[in-house]
């Protein structure tokens, strides 16, 4: 087994399984004919709703534990609540939790001043963020925070400016950006989901060989390491493909990324010396045990 096997069994374990999506979908469905049908008045499951985040851009792993779901309000709520006393905000997500709870019990539901949030028994967490559809594609929603305000998201041309790139660079894009997740989970690394995807994003946008195969996927990994681990420590934000929004990172990421091209330099002197088993361990080092031993 050469190393674009190597990698291409990695990354087809990386995939989220049948039975897990069924699940997601399931509540998803559960969620939405909720929100239908109390506020639109509507008997629908699938209506007015999109997944958002690493779901909705296809780079979440087995290991997500965090599901983001848009779902589209109808504007006459938006002209309610915007001449609502006090937080109009709070308000409206008040409305939304107290649908849900018809649904799931109070106990499993929380606010986090811009989502519903659903904690299931089984770890999973959908943040269900209820926003308004504007006439150029983004979205209103609701922020309780500090007294109540608007603001505005573009999910949708986030996500097309990703998926573009995941097309013209050979579907690489989501493939290193669950790699990505990999090593972080393998690292206790502090990344988001959306700053990997953003710098995956970027990488990829001038790397060489984006265009390959998993033949190329032990150079892409010394390459954006190397890429991650020379950006500025001192940067703390990089803008979002297709909205320009502000991603910003928590804590420094560089030195460990240092340490995951180092680990992939030796990979790659085992490897040119034939020594397989030994480039696989590295490999382990800087993924963790789904790369094949």
């Amino acid at each position: 087994m050469g190393v674009g096997e190597w990698f291409s069994v990695f990354c087809g374990s990386l995939r989220i399984n049948g039975e897990k999506r069924t699940s997601l979908a399931n509540r998803t469905a559960r969620i939405v004919g909720r929100l239908n049908s109390d506020l639109r008045c509507l008997n629908s499951d699938t209506s007015y709703r999109f997944y958002v985040g690493s779901y909705g851009r296809s780079t979440a792993i087995p290991s997500v534990s965090d599901v983001d779901l848009l779902y589209e309000l109808p504007y006459a709520l938006y002209a309610r609540f915007h001449g609502h006393a006090g937080n109009g905000q709070s308000a409206l997500l008040g409305l939304i939790k107290d649908s849900l709870r018809r649904t799931y019990n109070v106990s499993d539901m929380a606010g986090d001043g811009q989502v519903v949030v659903i904690n299931f028994t089984d770890g999973v967490r959908f943040e269900v963020l209820p926003a308004f559809v504007n006439t150029d594609g983004s979205y209103t929603f609701a922020d309780s925070n500090n007294g109540g305000a608007w603001r505005i998201c573009k999910p949708k041309h986030e996500m097309e400016a990703f998926s573009a790139r995941n097309v013209a660079c050979n579907y690489n894009l989501v493939e290193l950006s669950r790699m990505v997740r990999a090593w972080r989970d393998t690292n206790n690394v502090s990344m988001s989901g959306m700053l990997i995807d953003t710098l995956a994003y970027q990488f990829l946008g001038t790397w060489t060989y984006r265009d390959k195969s998993y033949v190329y996927y032990d150079w892409m990994t010394r390459d954006f390491f190397n890429y991650l681990a020379n950006l500025d420590k001192q940067q703390t934000y990089w803008l979002a493909p297709g909205s320009g929004s502000y991603v910003y990172r928590s804590d420094v990421f560089q030195y460990k990324a240092r340490s995951a091209e180092l680990r992939a330099l030796e990979a790659l002197e085992y490897q040119q010396s034939n020594h397989d088993w030994s480039a696989r361990q590295k490999y382990r080092e800087i993924y963790g045990t789904a790369f094949p031993a």
